[in-house]
């Protein structure tokens, strides 16, 4: 070892030393070299190579000096570091020298400062893997890192990720790491480079030391990274990221930002402390708002709000009682307030002849159709010209209608009444009462059913739905249960009702109840606590499945069971297990159902990658004809893949993928996974599949295909898909089966006259609600059977979409909740996660004045500087406030 030391130690006397044992060439080489430097440069070579020299000097004294100039020159160097900086450049063959006469140095401060200058130049000579700049930086002096530049920070913090694994799985300390870690997040943070120094904490697992870090000036793009990155970790790191960003959120007063975080990780402890926390009683009411968007039941003690009138102002939007008043303000302005026909949708004056005759004959079917179109299109706007026509018409009100439609038909009849007065609970329920004094059963049913379609979303202190419903669950008519039954399930989505819960457990373990009602009875449940993870309600259900028989496990409406069971854990993730457990016992029909009934629902949202992979395992599966659990695992990989949009971009290629080589039952339900998927946001890529599926020679792949045409351009009025479905109504004049299907998707399409949205995401597409997935996958999986249930006797089941329409809207309110005109930007929504400076947040931007409609993957900003929003989103009710440091321009 010595001799190699000494022949290293030489220092720059070395090169000239060894220069003429090379063959010549390398000599002019080194020459020629010299000679294509400046003078600037080669004299800066010539001062490095002597204090390369004079490190290696016995005396103190002057290797301090040299020490110091070496520093001074390298320092000096790295400030920009577009190249690699000149004296790094010119050091390189010195490097090894330096590490010699390191290791032969006595422990001195001196020894110390060369480690400094070693850990730099390690920078650009170290080999790779050697991790020599960290090695150094840790032996060297304690002095401040950042002096020597971004580049060598950036360097460092690769090499401590490193470093950290190799050590974690070594079980060694980590001390020593942290506190440089300490050193670096303070020196990334004063640079705006949040996103490297979270990344540097995320590897060394120590997000905590962030807080101290964050201040007023960046802590917005930091809290930004933490929850864009918390879509792309696994568990349970992406809880614990949110968890900081929302401390972060709560440190500086950011408050609304920290209540959609307590949203997403839906914990009320994290709701309630937001309340708390806040002291602008104004603010508490933009929370409300938030929390009435979300559709979540919060209840409101003395700790948030001592006084008995801001509470009850706070529960009252909270309760959404002032929902519909909002969407008829937005109508008026948009003028859109006439009611339409379902004629005014068809268009039938623009298609060729045959298909407009056949449209004249007036079949029970079509009659259906209608009143479906008629009301989604007339959906919460309190009038149309088939249900609420004056009584002093000729048509002779809402009575002709209704008995256009025969029996079962009669049922969605007197329910799209309550669809047409959507939200509004004291007119709805006064118009509904004709129909509780029919003799006919099916329409009494309907009426049921449009009393909890009038209070989807809305609560009140009285509970009108409960009292209404209550007593006719337990009568003898099926029809009427089924109508009871659901419209409790709508009305009390996400409440955890404990009194719904009862009745509704009771029925499921009556021996003499139908099949129907039971399976009606565990959708409502799972409506009722969706993803409460509620035990005894879940019990209830698995002994419900337990108790069918053979043939009963062959009906179509058996699927509503294990579907309920998965609502209860809707986006709980691993809570899931112990009930998953327990579906193994099941008999083998409806084993595998439930399996991948209840992993799709408990990772709904999650965007779990591991879980599509293995749902697309079970797709991959040629199974004979009687298998139904492919259907299931299909809408499963949608329903997990739409949390994020690079996540879904790669679902709808793998479904591509599964049309092309799946067996008969997964195609049939690619389209609605698709549907699922852009569900209204019509993209053109998914568009032109499903129109090309719209004639395949499958009449089930057919439906589902002009269904989800539907569901992608539900509430938009997109023309391209108007005109795709005109031509269909056309082309399948003769199949009654098939028009209908095109008839419901063109009344989705102008669902609400193209004032409403069923996408269940909202601010921003960070927040999933739960009632409205629920609502939107109940009716998928009804979907997978279209034959036995929508086309069957069961069509009611469509209105279990009413769950996730909302409007698509933004209305600013002044401080006294009264609407307030203020100019807004309305454009293409930008990601600026992680980019530095203030960049633009929308593009392609337009100026209207509010109320003014949002599209998906649209952003509003205000374009006034006269208020300030309570909401950092701006989408549905934002309250405005005054500027006080505005000032007028004269």
């Amino acid at each position: 070892m010595a001799p190699d030391l000494n022949k290293a130690s030489g220092g720059s006397g070395a090169s000239k030393n060894e220069a003429p044992l090379k063959a010549p060439p390398s000599k002019k080489k080194e020459e020629k070299k010299d000679e294509d430097l400046s003078e600037e440069d080669l004299a800066l070579k010539q001062q490095l190579e002597l204090y390369v020299e004079r490190v290696q000097d016995p005396e103190p004294g002057i290797q301090k000096l040299a020490l110091e100039s070496l520093r001074q020159e390298i320092r000096s160097s790295t400030s920009s570091m577009t190249s690699v900086p000149k004296p790094l450049k010119f050091l390189r063959a010195h490097y090894g020298s330096l590490k010699a006469h390191y290791e032969n140095m006595a422990e001195s401060d001196l020894k110390k400062y060369l480690a400094d200058i070693l850990s730099v130049l390690a920078l650009t000579m170290s080999a790779e893997g050697e991790r020599e700049s960290l090695k150094y930086r840790l032996l060297g002096s304690e002095g401040d890192i950042g002096s020597w530049g971004h580049e060598y920070v950036r360097n460092l913090a690769g090499e401590i990720a490193q470093e950290h694994t190799k050590r974690q799985t070594e079980e060694a300390s980590v001390h020593d790491l942290i506190e440089l870690v300490q050193q670096i997040v303070a020196f990334h943070m004063k640079h705006n480079a949040e996103p490297e120094a979270v990344d540097l904490l995320m590897e060394v697992e120590d997000l905590n030391i962030l807080s101290k870090h964050v201040d007023k000036t960046n802590f917005k793009r930091t809290c930004l990274y933490l929850t864009s990155a918390a879509k792309y970790l696994p568990g349970p790191d992406d809880l614990a990221v949110l968890k900081i960003a929302y401390e972060i959120y709560l440190k500086f007063g950011e408050y609304a930002s920290a209540l959609q975080i307590a949203l997403f990780l839906d914990n009320s402890q994290y709701i309630k402390q937001v309340y708390i926390s806040c002291d602008d009683p104004l603010q508490k009411k933009q929370f409300s708002y938030i929390l009435a968007r979300h559709g979540t039941a919060f209840e409101l003690d003395d700790d948030i709000s001592a006084d008995d009138v801001d509470r009850e102002v706070l529960e009252e939007i909270i309760n959404n009682t002032k929902l519909t008043e909002g969407y008829l303000t937005l109508a008026r302005d948009i003028e859109v307030m006439e009611p339409k026909s379902p004629e005014d949708i068809y268009k039938a004056h623009l298609l060729d002849g045959r298909a407009s005759a056949g449209a004249s004959v007036d079949s029970a079917r079509q009659n259906l159709a209608a009143t479906f179109v008629n009301a989604f299109l007339n959906a919460g706007f309190g009038q149309d010209k088939l249900m609420t026509p004056p009584t002093d018409s000729s048509s002779g009100g809402s009575g002709n209608w209704l008995f256009k439609n025969k029996d079962h038909g009669k049922t969605s009849a007197a329910a799209s009444l309550g669809m047409i007065l959507m939200w509004d609970v004291d007119s709805g329920l006064a118009q509904l009462d004709k129909y509780f004094h029919s003799n006919d059963n099916h329409v009494i049913a309907g009426a049921l059913l449009g009393v909890g379609i009038v209070n989807c979303g809305i609560r009140n202190d009285c509970d009108p739905a409960l009292a209404l419903l209550d007593d006719f669950v337990d009568k003898e008519d099926p029809s009427i249960r089924i109508g009871a039954i659901m419209g409790l399930g709508i009305a009390y989505a996400g409440t955890q009702n404990e009194q719904i819960c009862s009745k509704l457990s009771g029925i499921l373990s009556d021996a003499k109840a139908p099949l129907d009602v039971i399976a009606f009875s565990a959708i409502s449940l799972g409506l009722v606590c969706v993803s409460s993870c509620n035990e005894e309600v879940a019990q209830a259900i698995i002994l419900a499945l337990m108790d069918r028989s053979e043939s009963e496990l062959q009906e179509p409406l058996i699927r509503f069971l294990p579907l309920g069971l998965g609502l209860l854990y809707l986006g709980k993730q691993e809570r899931v297990d112990a009930t998953a457990e327990v579906s193994k016992t099941f008999n083998e029909k409806i084993r595998k159902y439930c399996d991948m009934t209840l992993l799709s629902c408990a990772y709904a949202g999650t965007g779990n990658v591991l879980k599509v992979q293995n749902l697309l395992g079970h797709c991959a599966e040629h199974l004979e004809k009687s298998e139904t659990h492919q259907g299931p695992a299909v809408l499963g990989i949608a329903m997990i893949a739409m949390a994020e949009e690079l996540g879904l971009e790669m679902a709808i290629r793998s479904l591509e993928h599964l049309l092309q080589y799946g067996e008969q039952n997964i195609r049939r339900a690619v389209p609605l996974a698709l549907g699922l998927l852009c569900i209204s946001n019509p993209k053109v890529n998914v568009m032109d599949t499903l129109s090309r599926l719209s004639h395949d020679t499958d009449s089930e792949v057919a439906m589902a295909a002009v269904f989800s045409l539907g569901l992608i351009g539900a509430g938009t009025n997109n023309a391209r898909i108007a005109g795709m479905l005109r031509n269909l109504s056309s082309y399948y004049y003769k199949d009654a089966t098939l028009l209908f299907c095109v008839r419901i998707a063109q009344g989705l399409v102008h669902l609400g006259k193209g004032l409403l949205t069923i996408n269940p995401y909202h601010s921003d597409r960070f927040l999933l609600s739960p009632t409205a997935l629920a609502g939107l996958i109940t009716m998928l999986h009804a979907c997978l059977d279209m034959k036995a249930i929508i086309l069957g006797k069961y069509h009611y089941v469509l209105y279990f979409l009413v769950l996730a329409m909302q409007p698509r809207m933004l209305l600013t309110v002044d401080e006294n909740l009264k609407p307030l005109s203020v100019p807004v930007r309305v454009g293409q929504a930008v990601d600026v996660v992680g980019q530095a400076g203030r960049p633009k947040t929308i593009t392609g931007f337009q100026t209207h004045s509010t109320p003014v409609l949002l599209a998906a993957g649209d952003r509003a900003e205000l374009a006034t500087e006269k208020y300030l929003p309570l909401s950092p989103i701006l989408e549905g009710f934002v309250i405005l406030k005054e500027n006080p440091d505005y000032r007028e321009d004269l």
